[in-house]
């Protein structure tokens, strides 16, 4: 049998082409191997408030653009984790053996808590116990990560060893899968920053913005002192934009200083906006070309076979547990 991958993005924000080089597109190489499910992830989503009405948008506009960047229904499973009922109830059984401490020094929690803790919602703080059932419902064996969830990982590991020492081996422990390039695509406003869903609109390059709003982004996106087009340490910008011309064009970053030696920052950001222009089209294309019809009918799909799955461990987790 072939090992089984899990991830998923949340349905907030704007998807952007960091997410397509830092995630979609290992995933879109995956589903080739392994046995690759692909969720939406809501329930995380609604950790802060959501208008109703545009978040069912935004997880029909997120399922349309998993399978436009690639990701085939037939090879892999694309759900929506709220369809699936065993995620919440496996996260409070997971709630039950995690420690407060252990919550508490999540670095994402402290980072969106701030000094404001009596006050946040208590989703936000059980956030990790959430995501560890998302990973572990599915005995996934491979989880791609970036290196702002390693810490989520580990504690989903360090949940499902203690429970099976507590109460017999029911889950698989999860590795991570870390991609060996494009993790971290940096924001085009602030290169010591990752490019965010939820960032100002200088921040990324959205994969649905137009032709206009591509090159007006890539124009004004901020360079390093000096005019060498270099890859370095202390080149931040430079090296973020050389990394995402490498990824959207296989080129080797060397041979691409190599062609720009002698050359200006605009031209480089000229072509760039070009690529991506040219790269984009097509995704947004077949984007436009997916029905809700057709999108509601494949997540109630991926959704039935999501929950087989899950049932299976959830009964598991039950038996052992003396419930049900």
């Amino acid at each position: 049998m072939k090992q089984r991958i899990l991830s998923g993005i949340q349905p907030s924000g704007v998807l952007h082409i960091g997410n397509y080089l830092g995630a979609l597109k290992q995933w879109v190489e995956l589903q080739e191997t392994y046995d690759a499910l692909f969720c939406i992830v809501d329930l995380h989503a609604i950790t802060v408030k959501q208008d109703p009405k545009e978040l069912r948008a935004k997880i029909r506009e997120l399922a349309k653009l998993y399978i436009a960047c690639g990701i085939g229904p037939k090879k892999s499973t694309i759900f929506v984790q709220s369809h699936v009922p065993a995620h919440t109830e496996l996260g409070w059984i997971l709630n039950t053996i995690t420690k407060i401490s252990e919550l508490e020094r999540m670095t994402q929690f402290k980072d969106k808590a701030g000094k404001n803790r009596a006050h946040v919602n208590a989703g936000l703080l059980c956030y990790p116990t959430l995501m560890a059932a998302d990973i572990l419902l599915y005995q996934t064996d491979l989880v791609p990560v970036g290196e702002d969830q390693t810490q989520h990982l580990e504690l989903t590991r360090t949940l499902a060893k203690r429970f099976n020492t507590q109460f017999g081996e029911v889950f698989r422990i999860p590795e991570g899968y870390f991609p060996k390039a494009g993790a971290r695509i940096m924001a085009l406003d602030d290169p010591t920053v990752k490019m965010s869903k939820s960032g100002a609109p200088a921040n990324y390059l959205a994969l649905l913005d137009d032709e206009k709003t591509i090159r007006k982004k890539v124009a004004r996106a901020v360079t390093d002192s000096g005019s060498e087009i270099k890859a370095a340490h202390d080149k931040p910008a430079m090296t973020n934009l050389l990394t995402i011309t490498h990824l959207l064009s296989g080129e080797s970053i060397a041979d691409i200083e190599h062609r720009y030696r002698g050359k200006g920052y605009r031209e480089l950001k000229q072509d760039l906006a070009d690529r991506v222009v040219d790269f984009l089209a097509p995704i947004q294309q077949r984007t436009r070309n997916i029905s809700d019809n057709e999108i509601e009918t494949l997540l109630q799909e991926g959704a039935k076979r999501a929950r087989e799955i899950a049932s299976q461990t959830l009964t598991d987790v039950q038996r052992v547990l003396g419930l049900g």
